[in-house]
């Protein structure tokens, strides 16, 4: 469950990363605060119980991935192989850090 709550957490990273950059009226910054708001807290109710640092490296990997994601679908960033191998890679890692860590070692 708390992995749960990263990866989620990490959704609304992108949403307020994303919300930095483009929100041009109060409405897009009330929901960017929101974001903020939300990420923190599931990121830091998730690290009582897991590893922070573990905890820290997947949420800002997934976070990084999803911005660089909505960048290409959503502002029509063009799609380089580079960038998209090194997302990939980055994914490989976070999934790899989620598999050899137990929940328990954070407790």
């Amino acid at each position: 469950m708390n992995w749960l709550k990263i990866v989620i957490g990490a959704l609304f990273e992108v949403g307020w990363v994303v919300g930095l950059t483009h929100a041009n009226n109060t409405f897009e910054w009330i929901l960017t605060i929101i974001a903020i708001v939300v990420s923190f807290y599931l990121l830091i109710h998730a690290s009582k119980q897991l590893p922070v640092g573990t905890a820290y490296a997947v949420y800002v990997g997934l976070g990084a991935s999803g911005v660089t994601i909505a960048d290409f679908v959503f502002f029509g960033e063009p799609v380089i192989v580079g960038k998209v191998l090194l997302i990939v890679i980055l994914i490989i890692g976070v999934v790899g850090l989620k598999l050899v860590t137990n929940e328990k070692e954070g407790a």
